[in-house]
């Protein structure tokens, strides 16, 4: 392994790299502001707070779609550690942590007895070295606790040797690693070679479209008071006469105007009523490119159309979905398998090779759930491809095209 960059080096880039997932996350959680434009949005309407959940949305939706099950040929025991460390939330957690930030970690630390346990760490809060071959670290550093500021409070620095923990900067407990890697072990969405560490769900065009949706909102609100009241106007009234209530004005369903000493009186009249349907198309725009941009439909968004008619028709207005699903089962698969065998070592004691496990491989849940029609289809093609080759399809495979356990 090359030279370590040591802890102080890893908390620095770990500070320079944390902005960015805050920020997705604040996207995720709707806590981001409105970025407006003064010059045109009166200063008495901006405290109207806009809020929208497409980039919730956007991880969500492919989030829910990928329910790990199992590993298969898996001849050490792989699956009973996750089993006995929550699975269920953990590998939702991990899911969903790294489409937020590109990637998340988990970091395993043994028990009381020896027994390896595992947690999760978001990407803002976790870093480390990447060898490109493997997918695990050489070195890596975690904050596990911050205090109300915001500060570092616990911290661990991961090296092959041993885990040091620090409490407040000072080292106060060390573990002895049985495994050949760190025990930090990434859980990555979408990398490649220029960035090893992968890609947001949440990337810069969903920010700058929910930015834009935002504020067509804020506009459509601050036009709905003039919607709402028409503007209305008064002429030929005497410039002695007594200052006319506006409010009165505005509510009332009768007013009255006397004539002068000429006998003339005033003329009323009322300003164009503003229309909205601009604002709903241009947020139907919005709406149509974050669509395009997340591979999801509008009727996710909330903007209702015709309705599919078959667990078919549903998947083909989702084939990017779909095919991210796919794409986010290998790479996640790759990290589960590499927590796994981490663990392995952890639990037995005994630096495992990672080559011993290259047999062992990760199994997801269909993405999409079959219907009936489906099912039956899948079944007849089936028994069809048995008879040309026969033992083709068997339990397993079937398992994977349906989601369904078999009695």
């Amino acid at each position: 392994m090359s030279e370590l960059k040591g802890m102080a080096y890893l908390r620095r880039r770990l500070e320079s790299k944390r902005v960015r997932v805050l920020t997705r996350y604040k996207y995720y959680e709707m806590k981001n502001g409105v970025k407006y434009f003064q010059t045109v949005i009166p200063a008495e309407f901006l405290w109207m707070a806009q809020t929208l959940g497409w980039c919730g949305k956007a991880a969500d939706a492919l989030a829910d779609r990928l329910a790990f099950r199992e590993f298969r040929e898996d001849s050490f025991d792989l699956y009973p550690i996750f089993q006995m460390n929550n699975a269920d939330v953990l590998f939702d957690s991990a899911v969903l942590s790294a489409l937020i930030s590109s990637c998340c970690f988990i970091y395993i630390s043994p028990d009381k007895g020896g027994y390896p346990r595992m947690q999760v760490i978001d990407g803002s809060n976790a870093t480390g070295i990447m060898d490109p071959i493997t997918g695990l670290l050489t070195e890596g550093y975690a904050v596990i606790d911050r205090d109300e500021h915001g500060r570092p409070k616990t911290e661990a620095y991961f090296t092959v040797e041993q885990t040091e923990y620090y409490q407040n900067g000072q080292r106060f407990h060390v573990d002895m690693n049985p495994a050949p890697w760190p025990l930090l072990v990434p859980i990555v969405h979408r990398p490649d070679a220029k960035r090893p560490f992968g890609h947001s769900r949440i990337s810069r065009a969903c920010m700058g479209l929910q930015q834009g949706a935002l504020r067509t909102l804020l506009r459509s609100e601050v036009s709905a008071e003039f919607y709402s009241f028409p503007q209305k106007y008064v002429t030929g009234t005497d410039p002695d006469a007594e200052e006319l209530d506006k409010w009165r004005a505005t509510v009332a369903s009768i007013l009255r105007f006397d004539k002068d000493e000429a006998g003339d009186a005033p003329k009323l009249g009322q300003f164009t009523q503003q229309s909205m349907s601009p604002y709903t198309e241009q947020l139907r725009t919005f709406a149509a490119l974050f669509a395009g941009e997340t591979g999801l439909t509008l009727d996710d968004l909330g903007f209702v159309t015709d309705n599919p008619s078959s667990a078919e028709a549903i998947k083909a207005s989702h084939e990017n979905l779909r095919l991210a699903a796919r794409k986010a089962q290998r790479t996640f698969g790759s990290g589960f398998l590499n927590v796994g065998y981490l663990a392995a070592c952890v639990r037995d004691q005994f630096p495992y090779q990672r080559s011993q496990i290259y047999m062992t491989k990760p199994v997801w849940e269909p993405v999409f759930e079959p219907d009936a029609a489906m099912l039956s289809g899948i079944g007849d093609g089936a028994a069809k491809i048995n008879q040309a080759v026969p033992g083709y399809f068997g339990k397993n495979n079937m398992r994977d095209l349906t989601g369904i356990d078999p009695e």
